[in-house]
C-alpha cells in the first residue's frame, strides 16, 4: 500500500509491482504527480507550465533505466546570469558551458581572472564530492565515517559537512556578487543564512551540487508532468492499481500488518509506504505531529509574449534567461533580506531566481505560440518564510510579488508587465503561490517543499551495528513502526525531484 501518488510514490509503486508485489496507490487529488506536474494555467493559451517543481537534477539514470521510463532531460548551455550595477552602469556575471566566455564575463565584472580561477577550484571541489556521493544515494545509507572515507578530501569534507558554508565562500571569493551567486544554492526553499551553525545551508547546498554526479540541473522535456506521467504509466503497466480522488484518513498498525482507511474504503496491507511528510504521517497514525518545518519560497508562473530587453546590453535576453537569472542575490543583499524576513518584514529587495524553460524545450508551447516568440517564465523567491503570510495572506503575497517584480524591472530596459501575455479572460498571465498556498494545495506542512529539514546523506557512526540494523534503517526510510516506511521527501536523502526515497523504500520493503 502506498499513500500518496507523487513522483516518489510512483517510483516505489513501479519497483514493487515489477517485483511481483500487489500494489495499491491512494492519491488524494484527481491526478497523480503531486508537485511534479505540468499545467495549462492560462485560459486561451496552449502552454504547459511546470507549476510547482521546475528542474531535474537528482533523478538517477538508474531509476530511468530500471523502470524503462520514456523520459528525457535537456541540458542548459547557460548556467546563470546575475545582473548588477557597477559605478552606476549595468553589468552582470554570465556563467556558461563555454569556459572562455565565462572567464571573460568574470574579468568584465571584477577586472581580473582571480575570481574565475577561485570559481573553477571551488567547483572542482564540489564536482569531486558529487562524483563520490551521488552514487551512494541509491545504496544502503553509509555511516558518516564511510561517507567521509569515500569523499577522501579533508578540505571538501570540512567545507561542506563541518563548517558553516559562509566561511569557505568568504575565504575563496572577494566579489560580493560572486559570493552571492555561489550561496544561492544553499538557500533554495531553506530559510537560513551563510553562517548558520546548524548547517542547514550546507545540507541544502550539498543536494544542489551533487545532482547526477555533476551538479547539473536540467530541463524536463515536455515539462515536469512528463516525468510523473511516465512513472504512472510504468507503475500501471507493471500491475499497480492507482486510485485518485482517494484520500487516506487513518493508518492503524501492529507492526506486522496495517489497515489504511480512506474516503473510498479500508485497505489491508503488509507494508505501508507513505509518500507524505513526517508531519502528515503522524496525523494519519493519530500521533502528535512534530512541528512543521517552515517553508520559504514564492513561486510565480508567467507566460510572456516576448522576452524583455535588458539594461546590460552586453548580454542578449535569449542568453540571459537561458539559465538561472538571479535577482537581488548579492551576498550582502541575501543577508539583508534574511534579517528583514526574520523580523517579520517583507525584504526591501526580495531575492529570486528565474527560469525560462521554453528556451531549452520549446515543446512546452503550442506550435503557434513558439513561432510567435512566446515564452514561459517561472520565478522562485527566496527568504519568504511562511510566517510572513499568517496575517492578511493575500495582501502580503501581492505586496511581495510587486516588490519582487520591481527588483526584476530594475535590470530591464522595459517593464516586465509590457511583455506579459493576457489570457482569454483579459487577465495578465501571472500566478503567485506562497508557502501557505502550497500547504493548502499540496499538503506540504508549513509549505516546506522538502517536507522537513534536509539531512546529510549518512547515518551516525554509532548505528553501525551490522545485522541488527533493520532494512528500513539501512535504507534511511524507517519510522517508529516496522512496517510503515517513508517514501517521500521527508526520508533520509529526500527532498527535490529525485525518486530516490521511493527507490529506497521499495528496496527496504523488498528485503522482507
Amino acid at each position: 500500500m502506498i499513500v500518496g501518488g507523487g513522483h516518489n510514490g510512483l517510483v516505489a509503486a513501479a519497483y514493487l509491482a515489477r517485483a511481483g508485489r500487489s500494489v495499491i496507490v491512494l492519491e488524494r487529488l484527481g491526478r497523480t504527480g503531486g508537485a511534479a506536474v505540468s499545467t495549462r494555467l492560462f485560459p486561451g493559451f496552449d502552454a504547459r507550465v511546470s507549476r510547482y517543481a521546475y528542474l531535474v537534477g537528482l533523478l538517477p539514470q538508474k531509476i530511468v533505466r530500471d523502470l524503462g521510463l520514456r523520459f528525457a532531460v535537456r541540458g542548459r548551455a547557460v548556467s546563470s546570469y546575475s545582473p548588477t550595477a557597477r559605478t552606476g552602469r549595468p553589468t552582470g556575471l554570465l556563467v556558461e558551458r563555454d569556459q572562455s566566455r565565462t572567464r571573460a564575463s568574470f574579468a568584465r565584472l571584477t577586472g581580473s581572472d582571480k575570481e574565475f580561477d577561485s570559481w573553477r577550484r571551488f567547483h572542482g571541489m564540489t564536482r569531486h564530492v558529487a562524483e563520490r556521493v551521488f552514487p551512494t544515494l541509491t545504496e544502503p545509507l553509509p555511516t558518516r565515517a564511510e561517507l567521509r572515507a569515500r569523499i577522501d578530501d579533508r578540505y571538501a569534507w570540512e567545507t561542506l559537512f563541518e563548517r558553516p558554508l559562509g566561511e569557505a565562500i568568504e575565504a575563496a571569493f572577494d566579489d560580493d556578487l560572486v559570493r552571492g551567486t555561489m550561496l544561492t544554492d544553499a538557500l533554495v526553499g531553506t530559510f537560513t543564512h551563510a553562517h548558520d551553525t546548524t548547517l542547514r545551508q550546507n545540507r541544502c547546498f550539498l543536494y544542489h551540487v551533487i545532482g547526477g554526479g555533476t551538479g547539473d540541473w536540467n530541463v524536463p522535456v515536455g515539462g515536469m508532468g512528463a516525468l510523473t506521467d511516465a512513472l504512472a504509466d510504468a507503475a500501471r503497466s507493471a500491475g499497480a492499481h492507482i486510485l485518485t480522488e482517494c484520500e487516506a484518513t487513518h493508518i492503524a498498525t501492529d507492526g506486522r500488518t496495517a489497515e489504511v482507511a480512506s474516503t473510498r474504503g479500508t485497505f489491508a496491507a503488509r507494508h505501508v509506504l507513505v509518500n507524505a511528510s513526517p508531519h502528515e504521517l503522524a496525523r494519519l497514525l493519530g500521533e502528535q505531529p512534530p512541528p512543521p518545518a517552515e517553508g520559504s519560497q514564492l513561486k510565480v508562473n508567467m507566460l510572456l509574449r516576448r522576452l524583455p530587453r535588458l539594461r546590460d546590453t552586453a548580454v542578449e535576453p535569449h542568453t540571459a534567461f537561458a539559465g538561472t537569472f538571479h535577482i537581488s542575490e548579492g551576498y550582502e543583499e541575501l543577508e539583508t533580506a534574511y534579517r528583514q524576513a526574520s523580523t517579520g518584514r517583507i525584504p526591501s529587495a526580495p531575492p529570486a531566481e528565474i527560469y525560462c524553460h521554453s528556451l531549452t524545450d520549446p515543446s512546452v508551447l503550442g506550435p503557434a505560440l513558439a513561432r510567435e516568440g512566446y515564452h514561459t517564465l517561472t520565478l522562485f523567491g527566496l527568504h519568504t518564510p511562511a510566517r510572513l503570510f499568517t496575517t492578511d495572506h493575500d495582501a502580503t503575497r501581492e505586496r511581495l510579488l510587486r516588490a519582487t517584480l520591481e527588483q526584476l524591472d530594475s535590470h530591464l530596459a522595459e517593464p516586465l508587465a509590457d511583455c506579459l501575455a493576457v489570457d482569454s479572460d483579459g487577465r495578465p498571465c501571472i500566478e503567485a503561490k506562497s508557502p501557505l498556498d502550497l500547504e493548502r494545495e499540496l499538503g506540504l506542512p508549513g509549505g516546506n517543499i522538502f517536507h522537513s529539514a534536509l539531512e546529510f546523506p549518512y547515518r551516525d557512526d554509532d548505528t553501525d551495528n551490522g545485522d541488527e540494523l533493520s532494512a528500513a534503517a539501512r535504507w534511511g526510510v524507517e519510522t517508529a513502526h516496522p512496517n510503515i516506511l517513508l517514501c517521500g521527501s521527508g526520508a533520509a536523502r529526500g527532498g527535490l525531484v529525485s525518486g530516490i526515497p521511493g527507490h529506497n523504500a521499495a528496496m527496504a520493503a523488498l528485503s522482507h
